[in-house]
């Protein structure tokens, strides 16, 4: 068990290193739609190999787990669309901590409450100390129940919700449907979500001729972060392993000082700290 909780978290640690690179790709591109969608073309034929290789091993799904795969088709669409919104309006250091801050918090919750999973005391103080960190990060422990109406707050909280209940959703669903094949149709949900606006959008050529490397690295990057996700929760309990992803904004904060130059005060680091510690303790459960 050891072992296998080790492997868990390195998977998990590589997860959030490669969320937070697609998602400062996400930020720094022209029109995020359009972005977005080219990356769910780009991962659909980048992984459709594995996905190939999957097929002959899934056997028979009864019809609870193809509901399972729509609903998680559904959810993942809806996330990337509120993804987008959330770019165009709000800030990377305001936007990404608050989606990043929702899920950890609501996951072990419905973990336990739904799954019948069990947390320790130490974990879930750790849960606290990731969760305080990420606000801390974003600045935004005061400014989201002062301003909680605030339209770029509430979309971001929004794709909390959606992270939060894709999450649960792909739990159950890899009882009927390997890694792979789960992503796969969640790239397709999310390309089917996007179309729509893209098609009216009138910036497809030029963000293609001004982002195709980072297009390309976000369509590898993003079902990739997810896979190494999903792999980890074949392992382990999503309440222990999903807030363990918020590692990723220690690297979104580590990415805005050396690429992005942005100023870090005290408090940022003071935030990584304690998310870092609350990795720690989730890691001693």
């Amino acid at each position: 068990m050891p072992t296998l909780f080790n492997l868990a978290v390195g998977l998990v640690i590589l997860s959030g290193l490669a969320h937070s690179v697609w998602n400062l790709f996400t930020k720094k591109s022209i029109n995020k739609n359009v972005f977005l969608w080219f990356c769910q073309w780009a991962a659909i034929l980048i992984f459709l190999p594995f996905v190939l290789v999957e097929l002959p091993t899934i056997g028979q799904v009864p019809f609870v787990g193809w509901l399972l795969l729509a609903a998680s088709m559904i959810l993942h669409g809806v996330y990337i669309l509120l993804l987008a919104k959330s770019y165009t309006i709000g800030d990377l250091s305001q936007v990404f901590p608050i989606i990043r801050g929702t899920s950890p918090l609501l996951v072990p919750i419905f973990g336990v409450l739904l799954l019948n999973e069990s947390l320790s005391l130490l974990g879930w103080i750790g849960i606290v100390c990731i969760v305080s960190g990420i606000f801390l990060i974003g600045e935004a422990k005061g400014r989201i129940f002062r301003k909680i109406v605030d339209k770029t707050i509430l979309i971001a909280l929004l794709v909390g919700v959606m992270t939060t209940s894709y999450t649960i959703v792909d739990k159950v669903t890899l009882q009927y449907f390997p890694s792979f094949t789960l992503n796969w149709a969640s790239n397709v949900g999310n390309l089917l979500a996007l179309t729509t606006i893209v098609m009216r959008s009138q910036g497809i050529r030029q963000e293609w001729k001004v982002n195709w490397k980072t297009i390309l690295l976000g369509g590898l990057l993003a079902p990739g972060s997810y896979i190494l996700f999903l792999k980890a929760l074949e392992l382990m309990p999503v309440s222990q392993i999903a807030p363990m992803r918020e590692i990723g904004t220690v690297f979104g904060t580590l990415m805005g000082v050396f690429i992005l130059h942005e100023r870090q005060g005290k408090g940022r680091i003071l935030a990584s700290v304690s998310i870092t510690a609350g990795i720690i303790m989730l890691a001693q459960t």
